[in-house]
């Protein structure tokens, strides 16, 4: 379970929360500064902000967490066919006007088709 956290691109997303994190204290403190040194409100406003932003994208970092340690990892296993063109299915029943657009767009993606391979 914890060895997906310690993947090479998961590491490097903790280094960067973290440091992500740590910046939004320095920029807080910066604003504060500013601020007590005859900033106006839009200062001390930056000063809240900057550390709720902070702590703001650690709580969405842990949501990610989260869902990647409940994640099926099977999930992410591909098939062994692989589709590379599906026909569009045309919905007959209900509204002829619906199935009738629907045969249109099919007309012109198998022209299109078409063209692209003359080339």
């Amino acid at each position: 379970m914890l060895p997906r956290l310690l993947t090479p691109r998961w590491v490097l997303l903790h280094l960067l929360i973290t440091a992500l994190f740590v910046a939004t204290f320095f920029l807080g403190y910066w604003q504060l500064t500013k601020a007590e040194n005859g900033g106006g409100a839009v200062n001390w406003s930056y000063a809240l902000q900057w550390p709720l932003y902070g702590f703001m994208g650690l709580f969405f970092y842990g949501k990610m967490v989260k869902v990647e340690l409940n994640r099926d990892p099977d999930e992410d296993e591909p098939g062994q066919d692989v589709v590379l063109y599906q026909r569009p299915r045309i919905d007959t029943t209900g509204d002829p006007e619906l199935a009738a657009y629907n045969r249109y767009l099919a007309e012109l993606n198998e022209k299109a088709l078409r063209g692209r391979d003359v080339g």
